[in-house]
């Protein structure tokens, strides 16, 4: 795992002090922040009822305008399909909000959830074409944030702060799928796809945010798909290389802004534990995944799909996405890091 911003914590768990102490604004404590602010793709997205049906909390690329009572009204749905997962995914069991099956305000929640994630989004058009002609890539989720989001969350949203909001980011999975097999010198392309992403943080910090959460790639090369190829695609050197590139560019950040506190999760390693020990989590199937997992009667009827087991205790919800229940175990793993 690695902290970045007051030190950082490596592998083993050793400080380093990068430039010497922080100021003390750059001090983060997970129990005090009341708001997250999520970008990324459909490892993050929730629905909204004012986002694009199975892809968005609000607006799409046709509709990135919106009005203020558009966003103070919007509720995350939960049900079946209110996640890519089937179920809460891993911002909801990590604020608490929107777990609970129906309609939730985000300024209900105890920590405010405000998800501006896409499904299929990729980080920008520049280096990979969009899934579909609706979808807003994380450069434009930061720009329509910048421009209708964050007005309205800083002067319209009662007991919102932004000294205890945490911005997380969770991207690139899409982006290195989509490029596995460009005829590319993948470490510059990986570094050229970050320094896009920065780029894009770089706004939100001259918002006035100051705590931020990535997450790197997750063990893609072991998707049901890829385990039954001879040559993965994307691989896990590719991988290696993306959240590398990921790593240094979140350094780097945080060397260039001192009174910010930059965390990087290693949801790579942490997920990659739960596949090799799954029953430590009540997971017997890590190969495949439940064909009938989007069957409205999933959840009593498994066994009429071919599915010997409920879907939680699968790992892999479908080709490329994790079951809720993963999503649980990997919010809990985060939260208590955070904490640390």
């Amino acid at each position: 795992m690695f902290i970045l911003a007051a030190y950082i914590l490596i592998t083993a768990a050793i400080p380093l002090v990068r430039g010497g102490p922080l100021p003390k604004s750059a001090k983060f404590d997970w129990s005090s922040t009341k708001a997250l602010i999520a970008f990324g793709d459909s490892y993050t997205y929730v629905q909204g009822t004012h986002g694009h049906q199975n892809f968005s909390f609000i607006g799409d690329q046709f509709n990135l305008a919106y009005k203020p009572e558009d966003l103070l009204d919007n509720k995350i749905v939960q049900n079946q399909t209110g996640t890519a997962e089937g179920g809460p995914n891993w911002v909801e069991y990590l604020t608490g909000c929107g777990t609970e099956e129906g309609l939730t305000s985000p300024q209900s929640c105890k920590k405010q959830l405000w998800d501006f994630a896409f499904a299929g989004a990729d980080i920008s058009t520049e280096y990979t074409p969009l899934h579909h002609n609706f979808t807003v890539s994380l450069v434009n989720q930061i720009n329509q944030f910048k421009q209708y989001g964050h007005p309205v969350l800083t002067q319209k949203v009662r007991k919102f702060k932004q000294a205890q909001t945490l911005i997380a980011l969770w991207i690139g999975i899409n982006d290195i799928n989509d490029s596995a097999a460009y005829a590319v010198d993948f470490p510059t392309f990986y570094k050229s796809l970050t320094d896009t992403l920065f780029a894009s943080v770089e706004q939100l910090y001259g918002l006035g945010y100051r705590s931020y959460l990535f997450m790197n790639l997750p063990p893609l090369d072991r998707t049901p798909g890829n385990l039954a190829k001879s040559d993965p695609s994307p691989n896990a050197t590719q991988i290696a290389w993306y959240n590398a590139a990921l790593a240094d560019h979140a350094a780097e950040f945080s060397d260039n802004h001192r009174d910010a506190h930059v965390m990087l999760f290693d949801a790579h390693s942490r997920l990659g534990a739960i596949l090799d020990e799954p029953h430590e989590y009540g997971i017997v199937n890590t190969t495949n995944f439940c064909p009938g997992y989007d069957q409205p009667d999933i959840a009593v009827n498994y066994q009429n799909y071919g599915c010997p087991t409920p879907l939680k205790e699968y790992f892999w919800f479908n080709s490329g996405h994790l079951t809720s229940h993963v999503h649980e175990v990997l919010a809990g793993q985060i939260e208590r890091w955070l904490r640390q």
